[in-house]
């Protein structure tokens, strides 16, 4: 096909009626689908270069249309439609009770002439699985549709009555639409590269890390944030089992399931709050992975396609954010590291559900071009995982899309380096739940309470204390950490205070002042014994910590933990005063104050 406008509206011609039937019978919207094919085709002008030369053309925008029809249409809107025929209505109401891919595949068989290789491709499945798909979702309409398996295509053609009064746009209105959205992507895209630069100075490649070999993988340049140049994901993009299969090799590893994340509530990963990091993006795919073997081990991927490198980019940003800001009960974030080697971007994480089993997941997170993709992998156990084998997979899930249109930068030798975790929505610069570890012998979850001006410094303890209203500190918040639900003795609990100085120098008065009071409590009061359990000192920073045991009573002995940590001109104090039975290890206070420390560079200039 030729790339001129005249063949453009030939094609414009030829194929809408054809995708509003097959969008219209995908979502029962009739309005909603007539709009989707419209923008759908304004898309197509905008790549018409690439779109000529496609094939089937007709393949590129449908997957756009319908994209556009699902994430628009109204639950069930054919039901308020008083001008629909009973014959529609039934075909409409048996469509609906198949699942999104079993009736993506019928209606491509049925109302498209793709072939069936094509149509696995399409929605992302193998040929193997799209014939299973078929005979399913054929045999199940003409069940629910109470008709004959040989007449279903008569049934799903019938809707084409629906349409045909359809009014669309002229081509000259569509291809107007399509150079105004070129030149406005053009615009965008000058931006966000902009936009790119001033945000990749938060990661800072280095030599140093866990660094498999990835042998014969090129390393390839972005066309930084430049529009997709594809519409769809293909199956063949996810990881195979094979691939998969190096997390445990001594375990066999089958795929359960691949599909475009439609259906259901689109939930697959711990901390996911939302079907799509990018909702209005081009097209998503997820597989899930069983992994045979003790402990219990599991596996899944997603990947998903964005109008833009930007739009990626901030999808990526979202997917990170689930895990580090984790909204789930109980489930601490152990570690954070940044990849560099592969990809435009990427983060490594691991995370552990403490509710039993205790299940640790490693997540790893990246953007090439316009494409996001992660890998979880969830173990039943408390044992830290391997982050070698779970970065050689992210390089190879990285490898698997980098010949796609729209993908950037490709795998050469990935390596990951540990990163403090990106700002919170809120109580920046402070601790968050997700920080927190279980206290011994409580099931319930932590609770944060509002961030506040630190009147009264709870954290603080009777030999050091440190007040954080001064003159020299021009910002200063505390906040506590409890368990409700728990009904432990009122004194349980964790509270952090931070307090930013006029200047560094300050701030290590400050500190050596505490640590001062700390180291002598002994001397000073007979009825408390005070350890330096920690202690660290950098160019930048400090970080000491003491167990303190106080005689309340001749029968009764309270003992608590202390952290006091310097990054430049902030400091953070961070107490906790345990009850009998129900305390952290010294190692598990050690890492949440080393957390602290970390969280303080994301406490914002002016913060």
């Amino acid at each position: 096909m030729h790339q001129g406008p005249d063949e453009f509206d030939a094609f414009y011609k030829a194929a809408r009626g054809r995708l509003l039937v097959q969008t219209y019978a995908l979502t029962g919207d009739l309005p909603a689908s007539r709009s989707a094919v419209r923008d759908a085709f304004v898309a197509a002008w905008h790549h018409w270069r690439k779109v000529s030369r496609h094939p089937d053309p007709e393949s590129w925008v449908r997957p756009h249309a319908w994209a556009h029809a699902q994430r628009r249409h109204t639950a069930r809107i054919w039901h308020r439609d008083k001008t629909l025929d009973p014959e529609s209505r039934a075909t409409l109401d048996a469509l609906a009770k198949l699942n999104l891919t079993q009736r993506k595949v019928l209606l491509l068989t049925q109302l498209s002439a793709s072939s069936m290789q094509d149509i696995g491709r399409e929605v992302g499945l193998t040929l193997e699985a799209a014939e299973r798909e078929l005979q399913t979702a054929t045999s199940r309409f003409a069940q629910l549709r109470d008709v004959s398996s040989t007449s279903v295509r008569n049934h799903l053609q019938a809707l084409t009555a629906r349409v045909d009064d359809a009014r669309f746009p002229r081509p000259t209105i569509i291809r107007r639409a399509g150079a105004t959205r070129r030149r406005a992507h053009t615009g965008a895209g000058v931006a966000a590269a902009v936009a790119a630069m001033l945000l990749g100075g938060a990661l800072v490649h280095e030599s140093g890390g866990v660094a498999p070999a990835l042998h014969g993988a090129p390393a390839t340049g972005s066309n930084a944030f430049e529009p997709a140049s594809s519409p769809t994901l293909r199956v063949d993009d996810l990881l195979s089992p094979e691939q998969v299969g190096r997390l445990a090799s001594s375990r066999s590893v089958k795929e359960e399931r691949t599909d475009d994340n439609t259906d259901g509530d689109g939930i697959n990963t711990i901390c996911q709050q939302d079907r799509f990091a990018d909702p209005d993006g081009r097209g998503a795919l997820v597989r899930t992975y069983d992994i045979s073997g003790k402990p219990a081990m599991s596996a899944v991927q997603t990947a998903e396609l964005s109008d833009t490198d930007y739009a990626a980019h901030k999808a990526f940003v979202r997917t990170v954010g689930w895990y580090t800001g984790c909204r789930d009960d109980r489930v601490q974030l152990l570690s954070t590291h940044a990849l560099s080697g592969t990809a435009d971007e990427g983060r490594m994480l691991v995370l552990r559900d403490w509710d039993s089993p205790v299940t640790t997941y490693t997540v790893g997170i990246a953007r090439t071009g316009s494409i996001v993709t992660q890998a979880v992998r969830e173990v039943r156990s408390a044992e830290e995982p391997s982050m070698g084998s779970m970065l050689e997979l992210m390089g190879s899930a990285v490898w698997s899309i980098c010949d796609h249109p729209a993908a950037g930068t490709c795998s050469t030798r990935p390596k990951a380096r540990p990163v403090p975790p990106p700002p919170a929505e809120d109580a920046r610069g402070l601790l968050q739940v997700v920080d927190l570890p279980p206290a011994q012998g409580v099931s319930k979850p932590w609770v944060a309470t509002d961030p506040r001006v630190p009147r009264v410094n709870t954290a603080a303890t009777r030999c050091d204390r440190a007040k954080f209203l001064d003159p020299k500190i021009s910002y200063a918040t505390t906040r506590s950490f409890l368990v409700p639900q728990a009904r432990l003795p009122r004194q349980f609990g964790l509270t952090e205070t931070l307090g930013r100085f006029s200047s560094p120098t300050a701030a290590q008065g400050f500190f050596a002042d505490i640590r001062g009071r700390m180291n002598s409590c002994d001397d000073k009061d007979l009825t408390t014994r005070v350890a330096r359990v920690y202690g660290r000192h950098t160019a930048s920073g400090d970080l000491s910590i003491w167990s303190a045991s106080v005689e309340v009573s001749d029968k009764q002995e309270v003992t608590y933990l202390m952290a006091l940590g310097r990054q430049g001109d902030v400091v953070i104090q961070l107490g906790f005063v345990p009850v009998p039975g129900h305390a952290l290890g010294r190692g598990d206070f050690t890492a949440l104050a080393q957390r602290a420390v970390e969280r303080i560079s994301n406490l914002p200039k002016d913060g």
